[in-house]
């Protein structure tokens, strides 16, 4: 569904505050079906990150595991400091 969203539980690194909201942010884009929403729908969307956000979470820090931690594969890495198609940082991250 989104494939820019990667697993962020059981890596080596744990998954960022930053990496949360990004996730949470490419959610809403996919379900709301806007990159960047208008003036009138701006509270709604930021709101809608917000909740994914806190829930993305308390869902990770409530998850338990046995299983060894894992090294991402090269496509799937969490990436750090992402930037939009333009090099610059998004304005909704």
């Amino acid at each position: 569904m989104c494939r820019s969203i990667h697993t962020l539980y059981n890596i080596e690194q744990p998954a960022t505050q930053a990496e949360i909201h990004a996730a949470a942010l490419q959610f809403v884009r996919k379900i709301s079906g806007f990159t960047t929403p208008s003036q009138a729908n701006t509270a709604a969307f930021l709101a809608a990150v917000g909740e994914i956000e806190a829930s993305a979470t308390r869902l990770l820090a409530g998850l338990r595991t046995r299983a060894a931690t894992q090294k991402p594969a090269p496509g799937d890495a969490p990436v750090r400091g992402r930037t939009t198609g333009t090099g610059r940082q998004s304005s909704m991250e």
